[in-house]
């Protein structure tokens, strides 16, 4: 049975952890539930509002210890070039706005990988594997768009969509931030159908135009890609349209994103309204 988690509950929880950073016990006493039934609130805010983070100490051990912190915009910068690296993408609308070499330069070489491939117009990359990628999901999956056309992507036998169903259908929380306009109205319908047969908002999409073009999968690993063309170079500049994916698995530079990630996220329209808006329109000469 699904524990009831009111608005109520979710607000006294985010102003406890507010203060300073609290032990699951302490939550579980501050709103009357066992630790069992807090470790589950902290779990489904952490997923749905990102504003929560946990981390365990001396995990595996009779002494483990959960502690649960904030986990906004005051409290994600390490390093004044993260703060840097987070204002230029927030003023950032279209992929040519930020390059994700940016952030790459400064993760350990041990802890990174990349690969580059040549494409023509509209040509699906044939390396990515990105079934098994998102397959990796074993929580939350965050996805960086623009305007959700990942989802037509078929790779072998399978379908990013179908991914995507089979995550929602093990309960795994997929969180996309796209462009919600005329243009992206038919991916967002093909996502739509996903939620109207589960019967619930399993994928939740907001509208929001920002620079990044990739995935996080839990704390794991965050896969962002960059894509050059030649039509944006002087002639001789650019020889062919190069396409380039950044994987990085060290784990302050994934949290970084995921943080980033929510703060956006947050400040964002939902998909509904937004369509709710372009309903109003007149788009009969579309």
């Amino acid at each position: 049975m699904r524990m009831v988690l009111d608005s109520k509950t979710i607000k006294e929880i985010n102003d406890f952890v507010y203060v300073k950073p609290r032990s699951v016990l302490e939550i579980a006493h501050h709103i009357g539930k066992n630790w069992r039934t807090a470790d589950h609130y902290v779990e489904r805010i952490s997923k749905e509002q990102g504003t929560l983070s946990k981390r365990t100490f001396r995990e595996g051990t009779r002494g483990a210890l959960k502690i649960v912190y904030w986990n906004t915009i005051d409290k994600i910068h390490s390093s004044s070039f993260q703060e840097r690296l987070f204002r230029k993408i927030e003023s950032g609308c279209e992929k040519t706005d930020f390059d994700p070499l940016d952030i790459y330069q400064y993760v350990d070489d041990k802890k990174k990988r990349a690969f580059v491939e040549e494409f023509q117009a509209a040509e699906v990359s044939t390396r990515q594997q990105i079934v098994n990628f998102l397959r990796q999901t074993e929580s939350t999956l965050l996805c960086f768009s623009g305007n959700m056309s990942f989802v037509n992507i078929v790779e072998g036998k399978k379908t990013v969509l179908g991914i995507l169903k089979e995550l929602t259908m093990a309960k795994k929380s997929i969180k996309i931030l796209a462009r919600v306009d005329i243009a992206s109205l038919k991916n967002l319908q093909m996502i739509e159908e996903v939620n109207s047969k589960l019967g619930r908002e399993a994928i939740e999409v907001r509208h929001c135009r920002q620079p990044l073009r990739g995935f996080v999968v839990d704390t794991k690993v965050a896969r962002l890609k960059d894509e050059k063309v030649i039509e944006k170079y002087k002639p001789g500049e650019l020889r062919k349209n190069t396409r380039t994916f950044y994987e990085i698995y060290d784990e302050e530079w994934v949290s970084w994103l995921q943080k980033v990630f929510w703060e956006l996220f947050r400040s964002s329209v939902s998909a509904q309204q937004r369509l709710e808006t372009l309903k109003s329109l007149d788009l009969s000469t579309s």
